[in-house]
């Protein structure tokens, strides 16, 4: 039998082996935004598992757009070597690999939050942080400093300098962060943006930041290889970003040469109540799919082999992503494919545990 979250995906030139990507995840194990070997292990080790893409965690691209003092990074040549590492263990497993340019805006200079997430100390390297406009995310968090144009600028650059770094590297994808209450999204939602000058305001202002990074990425990274952005479909508050503006904004993203939108929701501001279940942001990913023609990802509390092929099979979302039950549970999709009675492709150095029958083979052909 043959199920849709196991046959092949292909956008641009890319083709993805299935449907089951792992989503970014924050590791908080970085030094100076370097990965080292836990990265190489933790991402290798989904890619052993069967998972079609494996995407790096959220990576600033420039020091001041780090969530935590422990994340990684991508704003210096330097970080480019273990990545590329990284991206060939990938690789060799049969894998995509994807990474997540992101900047933390108003969320920024954080302690890693094992043991209590707080702002760094002045002795600890804390900065300051920037955001569309000078409101705090929460009491808890430093109050940002509004970026001028010349400095909103400098974030476009440096996103597109680190598309660049990702192709050395050698991944398939890249992903603008626009979600979760990080900077692109603040300049998205009203909570987070106040401006009255060209970047807030207006719907078609508040886009303006992300529309100009997208361009610079899209020229900056090749043609050939498809681009994702990732949104906040809903601030899930009263007078923040919605579901509607999410659709109109897909449809304009497609204009500009992304290739699919991974649709997640909420992280704009703290406290509010969102309908936790089982899929629970599905029907966003499912909406912008049918109403846009946009590819679409979805991700939130998908746990469950019938669960994510039924997404897939019933035009839902196009890739689904994995993040908790990933780490949970590594080979999810080989132990997914046994589920749904589907061949999958086990490392060779495992085949003595795998189920009998074909799978042998789909090991032997992804070796070669």
């Amino acid at each position: 039998m043959s199920h849709p979250l196991f046959s092949p995906f292909q956008l641009q030139s890319v083709v993805f082996p299935n449907r089951i990507g792992v989503s970014p995840m924050c590791e908080y194990s970085s030094e100076d935004g370097f990965a080292n070997d836990w990265h190489l292990v933790h991402l290798g080790a989904r890619a052993q598992g069967g998972a079609g893409l494996v995407m790096t965690e959220a990576s600033a691209v420039m020091p001041e757009g780090l969530i935590s003092i422990n994340d990684l990074g991508i704003w210096k040549d330097e970080h480019i070597a273990k990545l590329a590492q990284i991206v060939r263990f990938i690789h060799a497993q049969g894998a995509r690999a994807g990474m997540q340019l992101a900047h933390a805006g108003r969320k920024g200079s954080m302690t890693a939050p094992f043991g209590g997430e707080r702002l760094l100390t002045s002795e600890e390297g804390r900065w300051e942080p920037e955001g569309p406009s000078a409101i705090a995310f929460s009491p808890s968090y430093a109050v940002p400093k509004a970026l001028d144009e010349a400095e909103i600028a400098g974030v476009v650059s440096a996103f597109a300098d680190a598309a660049k770094r990702a192709d050395k590297a050698g991944f398939d994808v890249v992903e603008i962060h626009a979600a979760h209450g990080y900077l692109l999204h603040e300049f998205l939602s009203p909570l987070a943006n106040q401006r009255v000058d060209q970047y807030g305001g207006s719907f078609d202002n508040r886009i303006r930041l992300l529309l100009e990074v997208t361009d610079a990425v899209r020229a900056a990274w090749p043609d050939h290889l498809p681009l994702f952005v990732r949104i906040s479909a809903t601030d899930w508050a009263e007078g923040g970003w919605t579901a509607d503006e999410s659709v109109l904004l897909a449809a304009k993203l497609r204009e500009h040469g992304v290739d699919l939108v991974d649709v997640s929701s909420g992280g704009q501001v703290p406290h509010v109540k969102i309908p936790l279940g089982p899929g629970y942001q599905v029907p966003f990913a499912a909406r912008i799919r049918k109403e846009t023609g946009m590819p679409t990802a979805a991700v939130g509390m998908i746990t469950e082999a019938k669960q994510a092929n039924d997404i897939v099979a019933n035009g839902e979302a196009d890739i689904v992503l994995l993040a908790r039950e990933m780490l949970r549970d590594p080979y999810w999709p080989l132990h997914a494919a046994a589920k749904l009675g589907e061949t999958a492709s086990w490392p060779v150095q495992y085949l003595r545990a795998a189920p009998q029958g074909s799978i042998a083979r789909a090991a032997v052909e992804r070796a070669k």
